[in-house]
């Protein structure tokens, strides 16, 4: 009661202000509070791409009842289902909840019959325990189940797969057909692993009855009549108790059910019925959506869906790929990228991970397509050729035709793009700044077969990485994290099947088209709101970035030209065409303010002109590193700068090399954001091309002979002006033991620009603090041998600020 006038308390006092009734505050405050339920139910389901139209809604809580009819409309949903014990749902299902108890042994050796009796003995006793855990909460052992199961994988593998224990024929039987749907191949000659035992004892699940009604005794007729404030209008109602409602029995609203948990309210146009389980189901004859393959225009809900269904099989893949790399590049830093092509190599979806490579992955794969016009299905190609769609040589992109039915060609392609820790070259971690050709740089694959018709090509993969003139250090983390990127595919695969099969291939297809014709249509309605500019971004070394947009209002179209570019340079500042494209789409991308992914349709209204042999368009055999991400981020901010919208940010990705023949470590080290009309950059976070995190420290010094002794923002570090760039950081490595270090990086001569009248950020630099306690200062591009108690430091720079300092 309490609660009840303070609530009429507010509504008055908030109707007062506003001029409106308490009624129709009161019906705003639920309103409100519908949209919040409905909104957060379509963040797990329309916005991953699922169609729940067809679903039914379950309601729980003692509330839930008077929302659900609201919630189901705003969400096009026709049925719910409440429970019969709706309003204390949780309570009742962990009454219900099976008592686990759950054991685990490690044993790491081969499936053969000589660990029979070791197996055995181990599962007894791991029985035993868990038995005797369920004993001690009262559960009677003849009521305790108990289940075993062995998780296997292929030797060096570190992706294990639960198979349930049985003679090991079986076993492996079960475990190669696991393997092949999870991960797309299977390796007949590489020897299966036991790696742990599982022993989980569980109680007999809780019997539960039916509860057989006297139909007889139940009589639906109103207890009382009230009138119900709802759409702003009165209406009469009729008021029920659950008890007196019979199985079969409808009720047409509006219509309030009580029961001792909860109400139930029926709006409007919506109807209960009671099932032979107690529950009430609610149904409604919503207007049925059209799903016509022949329409010219797409369903906004269908399209919606597609749009978040293609991002989501995108995610699902990075999610696969990070769970099932070796390397910490992948799997924690995060350095890798997931997306979905058409039949032509065209890009249709991506996650949101990595800017560089997204925009630049459909060259890789349309190299492909050109490179085996035959594929077959359970083919996987890899490739990482600069010079034939890829970007530079650590990054591998593994890339899956998708058949479907009796079509003889791929309908579809799936990619995976990882940043491998080390592909060869003249420095552990690939990333050396001495590089002049691009052999230096490490192994190329140009457009290799991976597995051919399900089959691994493991001999062939280690050859090639194994046999060049700078190989490998590591060949079989290199394997393990391309056997990754091959299940994270495989997830694509199995994704994009099961959409089709849901929804049909030519709808599918179709709304893949819409898709691509949505992204254009807000390039262009983006593009009709810019002016044209120009803008140079300068290297510490003396080269340049130059821009000159130029927009025309009637077509809606840009043309972005890097005519004035410094030519092609005698280091690895070179950037391979694709790379171009990729800042171009980052940026374009993050002027549109509508959730669209990145797609082929964001380029078409955009022309980019590229001078030859430039920095921006080299010829072989230039070497690349740099260019995927010093000239990357250089790209960006000066596009930036052309229209106006940023300051520039740090302009580098502090990329941090270290190892040896026995490890290799790679990472990019975050700094300022710039500032922008309306906003302050943000401060130590990675920017524009590059979206990876940094190692947690706990996971870098365990793996690594390293201890990370500082890392700090530089406060104050940021360009100042009416918006304030954001600060970089300050990171202190100590090695502790002898290792080559390479750090190839930029803005630690040439400030980032402020934007406006805005302050330029702060340079970063680099320094080598010796046993001798001398401190160091080192170039922005620099390869060294680092001994035992030596640190290295960097700084990285901060973003520039915009409008002028008050």
């Amino acid at each position: 009661a309490l609660n009840t006038s303070v609530a009429m308390a507010v509504m008055n006092k908030v109707a007062q202000k506003s001029g409106k009734s308490a009624l129709n505050v009161a019906e705003g405050f639920v309103k409100i509070a519908n949209e919040n339920m409905a909104n957060a139910i379509k963040k797990i389901s329309v916005q991953k791409g699922h169609d729940i139209s067809d679903y039914a809604l379950s309601c729980f809580g003692g509330a839930g009842g008077q929302h659900a009819c609201a919630v189901a409309d705003l969400l096009g949903i026709n049925k719910i289902i409440i429970h019969p014990f709706a309003g204390v749902l949780s309570a009742y299902g962990m009454g219900l909840a099976d008592i686990t108890s759950n054991y685990q042994k490690q044993i790491d050796q081969a499936m053969d019959p000589k660990l029979t009796p070791v197996l055995e003995e181990i599962i007894s006793e791991l029985s035993n325990t868990a038995i005797a855990s369920l004993a001690q909460q009262n559960i009677s052992k003849k009521d305790i189940n108990i289940s075993c199961r062995g998780h296997l994988k292929y030797e060096n593998s570190d992706s294990t797969i639960g198979i349930k224990v049985s003679g090991f024929k079986k076993m492996k039987e079960c475990f190669e057909k696991a393997h092949k749907e999870q991960f797309g191949f299977i390796m007949p000659e590489t020897p299966i692993v036991m790696d742990f035992v599982e022993v989980e004892a569980r109680n007999s699940p809780t019997k539960t009855k039916k509860i057989k009604l006297d139909q007889l005794k139940f009589k639906p007729v109103p207890i009382e009549i009230c009138d119900l404030y709802f759409e702003s209008t009165w209406h009469r109602t009729n008021l029920y108790y659950r008890s007196q409602i019979g199985n079969g029995q409808t009720i047409i609203g509006p219509a309030l059910i009580l029961e001792k948990t909860g109400t139930v309210f029926v709006q409007p146009n919506w109807h209960a019925i009671v099932d032979e389980n107690g529950c009430i189901i609610l149904s409604c004859e919503h207007k049925k959506r059209e799903k016509l393959l022949n329409q010219k225009l797409a369903d906004p809900i269908l399209l919606e869906v597609f749009n978040n269904l293609f991002m989501s099989i995108a995610e699902q893949m990075g999610v696969t790929l990070q769970q099932t790399a070796r390397s910490i590049n992948i799997k924690e830093r995060l350095d890798f990228s997931c997306a979905i092509f058409d039949d032509n190599g065209e890009l249709i979806a991506n996650a949101p991970h990595t800017p560089v490579h997204l925009g630049s992955m459909d060259r890789s794969v349309s190299s492909v397509i050109q490179t085996h016009p035959k594929m077959n299905k359970g083919d996987v190609f890899a490739t990482n050729a600069p010079y034939n769609g890829g970007t530079h040589l650590p990054d591998i992109t593994v890339i899956t035709p998708v058949f479907n039915g009796t079509k003889s060609r791929p309908i579809f392609f799936v990619a995976s793009r990882g940043h491998h820790a080390d592909v060869g070259g003249t420095a552990p971690g690939s990333m050396t700044p001495r590089a002049t050709h691009i052999e230096e740089e490490g192994v190329i694959l140009d457009n290799i077969k991976l597995v051919s018709e399900h089959r691994f090509l493991h001999n062939e993969t280690l050859q090639i990485l194994t046999q060049n003139k700078y190989p490998c250090r590591n060949p079989e983390q290199n394997i393990a994290d391309l056997k990754a990127q091959i299940a994270a595919n495989e997830r694509g695969v199995s994704e994009l099947n099961a959409m089709i099969s849901k929804f049909s291939y030519k709808l599918v297809n179709s709304y893949k088209g819409f898709i691509q014709n949505y992204a254009e249509n807000c390039i262009r309605r983006m593009i009709s709101n810019l002016n044209d500019g120009k803008a140079e971004v300068y290297f510490d070394q003396g080269c340049k970035i130059s821009v000159l947009v130029k927009i025309d209002k009637n077509t809606k179209t840009a043309i972005i030209d890097f005519s004035g570019t410094s030519p092609q340079q005698d280091d690895n500042f070179n950037a391979p065409e694709p790379i171009t494209r990729a800042a171009v789409l980052y940026c374009i991308r993050c002027m549109v303010e509508e959730t669209i992914p990145i797609n082929a349709g964001c380029l078409r209204p955009i022309s980019i002109i590229l001078p030859k042999s430039s920095m921006l368009n080299p010829i072989y055999p230039a070497a690349v590193v740099a260019g995927n991400v010093e000239v990357s981020q250089a790209i960006a901010d000066c596009i930036f700068l052309a229209l106006n919208v940023m300051a520039n940010a740090q302009g580098t990705m502090n990329n941090l090399n270290f190892g040896n023949d026995s490890f290799q470590y790679y990472e990019t080290i975050c700094g300022g954001a710039g500032a922008g009309n309306g906003f302050n950059g943000c401060d130590a976070v990675h920017t524009h091309m590059t979206n990876t995190r940094l190692t947690d420290p706990e996971i870098l010094e365990t793996k690594y002979p390293v201890l990370l002794k500082l890392f700090k923002i530089k406060r104050g570090s940021g360009g100042h002006g009416k918006w304030r760039g954001g600060d970089g950081i300050e990171r202190q490595i100590v090695c502790l033991q002898k290792m080559d270090v390479s750090i190839l990086s930029s803005r630690r001569i040439v400030e980032p620009q402020g934007l406006s009248g805005g302050l330029n950020g702060s340079i970063g630099k680099n320094m080598l603090l010796q046993k001798c306690g001398r401190c160091k200062e080192l170039p922005g591009r620099v390869q060294f041998e680092c001994h035992p108690s030596e640190t290295i430091i960097i700084e990285t720079p901060s973003g520039g600020g915009y409008g002028k300092p008050s």
